[in-house]
């Protein structure tokens, strides 16, 4: 399934995403949910973190539960932590490998839906390479089921956009005075994109989103970012700074895109490009990371590093949404 017209795509997910009594039913975007609420999660999710080496934050707050994670995208991170987030609530938890799927011999997406829901499935989590196929979802599924967007084509991967600010929160607090640069194929990143909508709803002082001119983003966009294609602009003074890697597998053969050693010296996240920033800037990828091309290794690995604490609160904001549309199926 393929939309026309993305901006319409969030639009109607926006729309889909909470019941008639205001509460989360459906996670598709990032942009429609206010400041309040996105601030509810994140202050939820920090109460799923524990101290390194203590044991993991659990629930029985989904104990009866189903969870599906229907990936039909490749997925390492996010399919892994909402599988443990989903367990650590106390949840069944069912993972549909998309290579032995009926979808994948010629099913409807639908039939598949129907059938999971005939299995008392409560909340389907959802990958896939298409546009839209989130929020078509939900519109055909029973009330009392939630789907939960873990990553639409170039358009939207909300929970990794809560994920991303929730790191940036926990080192620099308040977002109002902030400069955060996120650099690379802003184009094709739903990573951005979930980013950008929740960055401006959280009243950031001054969004940069930095990628060579064939990989930026339509200005209609992002509104609230500004679009840069030189680093040393982009990066000047940043509290914050995002690098991305090229989305190859959604681009296919586009002319005029860097070859990797010019890239690397032109929109690379270095050492050297990083004394453009501040001194106490955080450094943040969300994976996977081609070491040399869009950041340098040793940059990643350093101090000012805080790419696996992204990892770390991945589980955590999972199981923040998770329990949120659970409580909206108990109230119903």
């Amino acid at each position: 399934m393929n939309a026309a017209d993305p901006n319409e795509i969030l639009d109607d997910e926006a729309a889909l995403q909470l019941d008639a009594n205001g509460n989360l039913r459906h996670l598709l975007t990032l942009k429609g949910l206010d400041k309040a609420l996105l601030t509810d999660i994140l202050d939820d999710a920090e109460g799923y973190l524990t101290a390194p080496g203590a044991l993991p934050a659990r629930s029985q707050s989904l104990a009866g539960r189903t969870v599906g994670n229907l990936f039909f995208e490749p997925s390492t991170r996010t399919r892994a932590s909402f599988d443990l987030a989903g367990k650590r609530l106390g949840a069944d938890v069912l993972n549909l490998d998309v290579n032995t799927s009926s979808r994948k011999k010629g099913e409807s997406i639908l039939d598949t839906i129907y059938t999971l829901q005939a299995m008392h499935v409560d909340v389907m989590v959802v990958r896939d390479a298409s546009d839209g196929v989130p929020a078509y979802i939900a519109r055909h599924v029973q009330p009392h089921v939630s789907i939960l967007n873990a990553g639409e084509s170039d358009v939207s991967h909300p929970t990794q956009g809560l994920l991303d600010v929730l790191t940036i929160r926990q080192h620099k607090g308040a977002f109002e005075d902030l400069n955060i640069a996120i650099v690379g194929d802003i184009r094709h990143s739903r990573v951005a994109m979930s980013a950008t909508h929740a960055l401006t709803t959280l009243g950031v002082g001054d969004l940069r989103l930095i990628s060579p001119p064939i990989l930026a983003p339509d200005a209609d966009k992002v509104p609230g970012a500004r679009i840069v294609d030189n680093l040393a602009e982009g990066i000047a003074n940043a509290d914050v700074v995002m690098a991305l890697r090229i989305q190859r597998e959604r681009i296919g053969n586009l002319d005029g895109i860097p070859g990797i050693d010019e890239y690397f010296a032109n929109y690379g996240v270095s050492h050297d490009s990083m004394k453009l920033a501040r001194p106490d800037a955080i450094i943040m990828h969300p994976g996977p990371m081609n070491r040399g091309i869009e950041i340098e290794g040793s940059l990643a690995d350093g101090p000012q590093s805080v790419i696996t604490q992204q990892v770390t609160n991945g589980v955590a904001v999972r199981m923040a949404v998770l329990d949120r549309v659970g409580k909206t199926m108990a109230a119903r």
